[in-house]
Parts: C-alpha cells; sequence; structure tokens
C-alpha cells in the first residue's frame, strides 16, 4: 500500500519530467507553498539562475493582505511575480507545481500569472 509519502514522490517525479520535456528554451516558473505563505520563482535550467521572484512574505505584500495563506495572497504574488518576469523580458514559461495538486492556491497563481502577461 503506497503511503502519502510515496504519492507526492511519485507526484512530483511525474510533473518534474512533464516539465523537462516542456522546457527547451522556456524559463520554469516554480511554486512553493507552506502553510502561511507562498512563493514563486522564475528560474533558468540553463544558467542555474533564478531571473525573477515574489512571495507573500515581502513587506509590501504584507500590508495588504490579511494573511499569505489564502487564495487572494496567491492572486497577488501571480500577478507579481508575471510583472518581474515580463521587465526581465521573459514571456513564455513552463509552469511547475512540484507535488501541489493544481486547485485552490496553486491554480489562483497560475491564473494570475497568466493574466499578468506570461504565456504558458
Amino acid at each position: 500500500m503506497a503511503t502519502v509519502k510515496d504519492r507526492t514522490l511519485r507526484r512530483k517525479a511525474t510533473v518534474r519530467r512533464a516539465v523537462r520535456r516542456a522546457a527547451g528554451a522556456r524559463k520554469r516558473l516554480s511554486v512553493f507553498r507552506s502553510s502561511k505563505h507562498i512563493y514563486a520563482q522564475v528560474i533558468d535550467d540553463v544558467k542555474g539562475v533564478t531571473l525573477a521572484a515574489a512571495s507573500s512574505i515581502e513587506k509590501d505584500m504584507r500590508g495588504g493582505l490579511k494573511t499569505g495563506a489564502n487564495v487572494d495572497a496567491a492572486k497577488a504574488v501571480g500577478k507579481l511575480v508575471a510583472q518581474r518576469a515580463l521587465e526581465k523580458g521573459v514571456k513564455d514559461v513552463v509552469f511547475d507545481r512540484g507535488s501541489y495538486l493544481f486547485h485552490g492556491r496553486i491554480k489562483a497563481l497560475a491564473d494570475a500569472a497568466r493574466e499578468g502577461g506570461l504565456n504558458f
């Protein structure tokens, strides 16, 4: 019987495989969430550098949000990371959700990044 950890690792490996296949010349929009905050980074895997990042823990984000662990915070982070990526000239990305299911905060961040101008 598969444990929760086994299912999580299997899901993460499946997503990573799909991201590698789709990546090519695209950058990777990686998402991490904790119980209190959500983080997003646009990463250039060829050079191994982070091009743009945003999180709900930043001072300017904390002022307007009730908490960093809800859908509203995820939307704000998605828009901010899209804005910062466009400033760096990155428009096409591959969405790396890691082992997280695509619903709730993760989906809200992805939709906000799309509205902000990123293509994936």
